[in-house]
């Protein structure tokens, strides 16, 4: 793949999904730049639907949007009570996505946080939890109904368990509404992965499912409500997302898109960071500041290298198919 390529390394703000600085990689081709920033644990098979939305982005651009505008919830990670809801009222969001399940330890301090952010969102206000498919069916149906009552109410919880029988059993015994996240995205074939007895809403993550259009067509094969969330990109590849949420027939649901708030910095400098709740669907990707390229430039030499290694390995894969 003919293009240019660029490192970047840039710390977090909290500690989220295990770590603390975002690494990742711009490509720039014929329309501009994209993203490639799969975890460093994900192998290159699953890698390639990251970079397959990259190259979507730069080669054939995104499908004609729908809407022009996307609501976001804010997202709130295993924090303090009172940052919880420092993050809910700084953020103008009326949805949050409360990360709960950190460690085997945690329900009171999920119980805190969750409560604080009702407090914070008001009783209008919706609240979500993401438990990233920690929890055994007993754990989940216990703390789900405990999560549950110290939200006054969840709007659903996200990927409580890891399979996709282990989240229909779980939906039959509570009574809060179930979202699948990963049972989709890391599914063999999430095309075919038959989720509808199992969840209320699908979760879909552009970036690794690999582009919009891969990821319209999930959707419908899904035939759930849809969110769409971020895969913890910088602007240049949460544009793809956007687009994907500003294309979608239908979007009844706030979109878990408002992550550049667990940044320490941007590679734009209009950064994809949401106001009174809301975020532009964009027609097409962001540019990068050249300043900010050097700031944020990886400073090891040796993960530079892994990354352009991966990427040509990764490319390769992509070619085959």
């Amino acid at each position: 793949m003919d293009v240019e390529v660029y490192v970047y390394a840039i710390p977090l703000r909290t500690r989220f999904r295990g770590i603390t600085v975002r690494e990742g990689m711009l490509i720039r081709g014929e329309l501009g730049w994209g993203e490639f920033c799969a975890f460093p644990e994900y192998d290159d098979r699953e890698a390639a639907g990251w970079l397959a939305t990259a190259v979507e982005q730069v080669t054939v651009g995104w499908p004609e949007p729908v809407r022009d505008r996307i609501p976001v919830n804010c997202t709130v990670p295993a924090v303090d009570p009172e940052r919880a809801g420092r993050i809910v009222r700084e953020s103008g969001c009326v949805t949050a996505k409360v990360k709960v399940a950190d460690h085997p330890d945690s329900l009171a301090e999920d119980l805190a946080r969750v409560a604080a952010v009702r407090e914070a969102i008001g009783a209008a206000g919706a609240v979500r939890v993401d438990a990233n498919a920690v929890w055994d069916v007993e754990t989940a149906v216990r703390h789900i109904g405990e999560i549950d009552r110290a939200a006054e109410g969840l709007q659903y919880v996200e990927q409580p368990c890891r399979t996709i029988e282990e989240l229909a059993e779980v939906r039959q015994r509570v009574s809060v509404p179930i979202a699948a996240d990963e049972s989709i995205r890391r599914a063999e074939d999430p095309l075919r992965v038959a989720v509808a007895g199992a969840a209320d809403v699908a979760v879909l993550k552009c970036t690794p499912l690999g582009g919009v259009r891969r990821s319209l067509a999930v959707a419908e094969a899904a035939g759930l409500p849809t969110v769409v969330s971020s895969a913890l990109e910088t602007s240049i590849g949460l544009s793809a997302q956007l687009a994907l949420a500003g294309s979608l027939p239908h979007l009844e649901f706030a979109c878990g898109l408002g992550t550049l708030s667990l940044f320490d910095g941007d590679l734009v400098t209009n950064s994809l960071r949401p106001v009174d709740g809301w975020l532009p669907v964009p027609t097409t990707p962001p540019t990068p500041d050249p300043t900010l390229l050097d700031k944020y430039r990886h400073p090891d030499p040796a993960r530079v290298d892994w990354w352009l290694r991966r990427f040509e390995r990764v490319s390769a894969l992509l070619e085959q198919e």
